[in-house]
């Protein structure tokens, strides 16, 4: 009798479980393709496997955090079928999005990323889509300054952040052509809490990145000046040197 009346309560439990990972796979399925319909190209990317990552690759720099394909700039897609079709090989699967084509992206330590959405909020200024992504940083979505009709007008910037320049920009990076970021829902490795989640959704429209650049660069260069001030005098090197605001200016800038 005791084994009957325990059957029924495991079989419950297992059933409960399956309902909660299949509605969990349909949501995050829902965002993927929400981010796309918002014109977001994807691609798949590694996913966190314990405190490693997906790639298998020893001492993977950028667990759970990278493209699959070394393609992803052409692989990159609004595809809905296609987007899919990756899910269902992969249902672990992160997911980046490539920048500098549809979209560009304005990443900063989150600290100084909520001080600037109080800012902007009371300032009045229209603020895109947001994203948290763990444990540290804040990215805000852009229309982009990549893709001019004529290429002679596409300018540089100093800010301008590449996958293997991402530890030269420790305060304000501005990911443009040939860069990417990870795009909501995706998962961080073991022993991070969070992932990369929305703040505000894909559904915002995009605004010019040049209306938020004040507002970012001054919260980082408080952070900065907050963390020069905290810094155990005599240390040699202020904490919060590496980082060298920047102003946005009228014209076009040339990279530093």
């Amino acid at each position: 009798m005791e084994r009957e009346s325990r059957f029924p309560r495991w079989l419950r439990r297992g059933a409960r479980g399956a309902a909660a990972g299949a509605a969990a796979a349909l949501a995050r399925e829902e965002l993927l393709l929400a981010a796309a319909r918002a014109g977001l190209p994807l691609a798949p990317a590694a996913h966190p496997q314990g405190y490693g990552c997906s790639c298998e690759r020893i001492g993977c720099p950028t667990p759970g955090r990278h493209p699959v394909s070394l393609a992803w700039q052409t692989q990159a897609t609004t595809d809905p079928e296609q987007i899919l079709r990756w899910l269902r090989a992969d249902p672990e699967a992160n997911f980046i999005t490539a920048t500098g084509r549809a979209h560009d992206v304005l990443d900063l330590p989150a600290d100084a990323g909520h001080a600037a959405l109080e800012r902007l909020a009371s300032a009045g200024t229209e603020v895109g889509p947001v994203a948290v992504a763990d444990p540290d940083r804040m990215l805000f979505f852009t229309a982009t300054r990549g893709t001019p009709d004529d290429e002679d007008e596409w300018w540089p910037c100093a800010l301008d952040c590449h996958p293997e320049t991402v530890d030269e920009h420790p305060g304000l990076r501005w990911h443009c052509r040939g860069s990417y970021v990870l795009v909501p829902p995706s998962r961080v490795p073991s022993g991070t809490e969070g992932g990369v989640r929305w703040l505000r959704g894909p559904e915002h429209p995009l605004p010019e990145p040049l209306a938020l650049l004040d507002a970012l660069t001054e919260a980082c260069g408080n952070l900065a000046a907050a963390a020069d001030q905290e810094a155990p005098r005599g240390s040699g090197q202020a904490a919060g040197s590496s980082f060298r605001p920047w102003r946005a200016q009228a014209g076009p800038l040339q990279g530093a």
